[in-house]
C-alpha cells in the first residue's frame, strides 16, 4: 500500500502554527497547576494496569473494577510513568553492582508509588492528553478543509484551538477528551469507509482496520461514546453506500467484534474485569437541556453562541448551506448535547464540540462564497478575535481550577 506524499505547504504550516499556539496555552496552564488527588489516582491505577494488573484479589486495580470508567484514560496516564521507571531501571543495571541505586530491582519496592523517584510527574501525566487533543485538532482541520476548503478548515481549527473548554479538559487526566477524540475519528472513518465502498476492494481493508481500532479505543474511553458512534456509523454508511449497502452490515458486525477484542485487550484479557463493561452502567443515559443552557449561557462561550445563532439562521434560510457535509455534524451535535449519563459523571456535551466546530466552519465557508463575503469576513474576524481574547483571559482561572 502506497501512502500519498505529504506536502508541507502554506495551509499546513498555518495549521501547525495554530496547533503550536494551542500547545503553548496548554503548557502555560500545566506549568501553573498543582498535582491533585485525581492525578495521583490516574497515575496509580494506570501504572497498575501496565505493571501489575491484579494487586488485589478479585479486582483489576486498586481503584476497583472501574465501573463505568474507561481504561483508556488510565493507561494513557500511566504509560509515561511506567516507561520512565523502566528506563531508570535499565540505566541503573548498566552501573556496577556496588554503584546501583535500586538493588532490589524496583523503584522503592513499589509498583505505583513514584513521587520521589520519577521526575516531571506533572508533565508526564498531563501532556499525553494534550497530544491527543492536538491529534484531534489536526483531524478536525483535515476533515473541515477537505469538505469546505481553507476558510472553513481554519475557522473550525481556530475555534477549537482557542476554546476554553477544550483546553480545560486537555490539561488533566480524564476519559472525556479521549472519548471526544475517538468519537470524532470514528464517525469520519465510517464516512471514509462508505466512500471507499464505491472504489476498488483493495482500498477497503485499511479503512475497515482503522474503523475497528477507532471503535475499540472509543469504547475503551467510554462505552456510551462508542454506542453513539456505532449508531451514527450505521446511519451514515447506509446513506452513503448506495449500491453497496449489502456490505455495510457485514463490515459493521466485523468491526464490532474486532472492537470487542481491542476493548478486551485494554482489560489485559481478564474476563472477570471485562465483564464489568456490560454490568457497570456506564452506558446508561437520559436527556436534559441543562448542560446545553449552561454551556451557551457561560460568558466564555459568548462568541460560540453568536456564531451558532448566525449559522442556524443561515442553515435554515440559505439553501446552499443545507447539504450532507454540514448536516451530518449538525445532527451529531444535536444528538450529543442533550445526553446526560445517569451512572457516571461524564460530559457528552464535550464530545459534541468538534462536530459543532465542523458545522460552523462549513456554514461560514459557504456564505463566504456569496456576494456577502465582505460582511461575513468582518463577522468571522470579530468572532475569532472575541474567542481568542476570552480564551487567553481565562487561562489563569483554568490553571487554578484544574
Amino acid at each position: 500500500m502506497k501512502f500519498p506524499a505529504f506536502k508541507m505547504g502554506q495551509p499546513q504550516r498555518l495549521a501547525a502554527l495554530l496547533l503550536v499556539l494551542f500547545l503553548g496555552q496548554c503548557l502555560w496552564v500545566i506549568s501553573r497547576q498543582q498535582l491533585s488527588t485525581e492525578d495521583y489516582r490516574f497515575a496509580r491505577c494506570g501504572r497498575e494496569m501496565w505493571e501489575r494488573p491484579s494487586p488485589l484479589a478479585g479486582y483489576f486495580t486498586s481503584c476497583g473494577n472501574l465501573n463505568g470508567d474507561g481504561t483508556f484514560g488510565y493507561r494513557v496516564a500511566g504509560l509515561p510513568l511506567t516507561a520512565q521507571r523502566l528506563v531508570l531501571l535499565a540505566v541503573d543495571k548498566m552501573r556496577k553492582p556496588e554503584n546501583r541505586l535500586y538493588t532490589s530491582g524496583s523503584l522503592n519496592g513499589s509498583t505505583w508509588e513514584a513521587r520521589h523517584e520519577l521526575s516531571s510527574v506533572k508533565y508526564l501525566l498531563h501532556l499525553p492528553f494534550v497530544f491527543f487533543a492536538i491529534w484531534l485538532g489536526g483531524g478536525l482541520w483535515w476533515v473541515a478543509r477537505r469538505l469546505f476548503g481553507n476558510e472553513g478548515g481554519f475557522f473550525a481549527l481556530c475555534l477549537y484551538c482557542f476554546s476554553p473548554e477544550i483546553i480545560r479538559y486537555s490539561v488533566a487526566p480524564n476519559n472525556d477528551i479521549l472519548a471526544m477524540w475517538g468519537l470524532y475519528g470514528l464517525v469520519y472513518t465510517a464516512i471514509g469507509v462508505a466512500h471507499a465502498l464505491q472504489g476498488p476492494r483493495h482500498k477497503w481493508r485499511p479503512r475497515i482496520a482503522l474503523l475497528i481500532f477507532a471503535l475499540g479505543l472509543t469504547a475503551a474511553a467510554h462505552l456510551l461514546a462508542a454506542m453513539v458512534g456505532f449508531a451514527a456509523a450505521v446511519i451514515l454508511m447506509m446513506y452513503l453506500a448506495e449500491r453497496r449497502r449489502s456490505y455495510v452490515m457485514q463490515i459493521l458486525i466485523f468491526s464490532a467484534l474486532g472492537a470487542l477484542v481491542v476493548l478486551f485487550a485494554s482489560y489485559a484479557f481478564r474476563l472477570q474485569s471485562f465483564s464489568y463493561v456490560f454490568t457497570g452502567g456506564s452506558a446508561r443515559f437520559w436527556f436534559s437541556l441543562n448542560e446545553l443552557r449552561a454551556f451557551f449561557s457561560a460568558p466564555e462561550n459568548a462568541a460560540l453562541a453568536v456564531a451558532l445563532a448566525v449559522t442556524a439562521v443561515l442553515y435554515l434560510g440559505v439553501r446552499r448551506c443545507r447539504y450532507f457535509g454540514n448536516t451530518a455534524p449538525l445532527l451529531i451535535t444535536l444528538a450529543l448535547f442533550p445526553l446526560v449519563t445517569t451512572q457516571t459523571v461524564t460530559r457528552p456535551w464535550l464530545w459534541a464540540l468538534p462536530f459543532l466546530f465542523t458545522f460552523l466552519g462549513g456554514v461560514f465557508a459557504d456564505i463566504l462564497e456569496t456576494r456577502y463575503r465582505k460582511l461575513f469576513l468582518v463577522l468571522t474576524g470579530l468572532i475569532l478575535i472575541t474567542q481568542v481574547g476570552l480564551c487567553l483571559s481565562l487561562l489563569n482561572g483554568i490553571a487554578h481550577q484544574s
